[in-house]
This record gives structure tokens, C-alpha cells and sequence, in this order.
């Protein structure tokens, strides 16, 4: 199963305050650890809200808003996408990141293909297959 690990941000990432050298030294050695165990997929650091911006959809109109964005508690600040046996393997893996200070980290499974049912027909299936395989050689 694939999951998504989403790090929440907190004042310091909104107010974009990079991390010390141990703290790159420490996640980098992590990053390494899920890697080599063929658990990470995926995985970046995101900007604060203030360089981002939201769209609102409603019908045909677009709205645009400019970040920052506030409610710090509800932003990302980051991410992991890992691909595990279960949501315990993703959780002990979590266990072993460096973080504290009261971080609180979330951890969130991808739909599967089987979880959508008769309605994601053969062809369905196939398009998503292609769209895989041309987004993996965008990388």
C-alpha cells in the first residue's frame, strides 16, 4: 500500500526558518535509512503559505488567493510517500524520524485501483496505467 506522511507546518516553516545543519545532517540519514529499505517513493519540503496561493472553484468562476494562509495548524510543510505493508509498518517507520518539540505528523493511505469498484472500468484502469507511466518519465 502506498500512504502519504504529511508534516504539518508550524510557525517557524511559515515564517521560513530553514533548518540547522544537524537537522539536514539527521533527516538526510533517515531519508537514507526508508531508501535503502525500499519504503520512501517520494518526499520535498514545501515553502511557506506566503509564496502559495489557493483557487476557488464555484461553477464557472476561478478566485485566486494570494498566501499567506492562516490557520497555520491546517498547512503542509511537507511530505513522504512510501509504499508499505501496512498502516503499523508505516507507523513504526515514523516512529524512527527525527523530529520533536511536539510535531505531530499524519499518516494518510492512497485509493487503490480495487477501491473504486465497477466503476473504474478496464479503460479507466488502462488510461490511469498510461498517465502513470508518462508522469514517471516527467521525473
Amino acid at each position: 500500500m502506498r500512504v502519504m506522511v504529511i508534516v504539518k507546518a508550524d510557525e517557524d516553516t511559515e515564517a521560513g526558518v530553514m533548518p540547522t545543519e544537524q537537522q539536514l545532517t539527521d533527516m538526510g540519514k533517515y531519508n537514507e535509512e526508508l531508501v535503502e529499505a525500499g519504503i520512501m517513493l517520494d518526499g520535498d519540503g514545501l515553502r511557506p503559505s506566503s509564496k502559495g496561493v489557493r483557487v476557488r472553484f464555484s461553477g464557472d468562476e476561478r478566485t485566486v488567493i494570494d498566501g499567506p494562509f492562516a490557520e497555520t495548524k491546517e498547512l503542509i510543510a511537507g511530505y513522504w510517500v512510501w509504499k508499505v505493508e501496512s498502516m503499523d509498518e508505516a507507523v513504526e517507520w515514523l516512529k524512527r524520524a527525527p523530529f520533536d518539540g511536539g510535531k505531530e505528523i499524519e499518516i494518510r493511505p492512497f485509493f487503490e485501483a480495487d477501491d473504486f469498484g465497477e466503476e473504474f472500468t478496464p479503460e479507466l484502469r488502462e488510461q490511469e496505467e498510461r498517465l502513470r507511466e508518462r508522469t514517471a518519465g516527467n521525473r
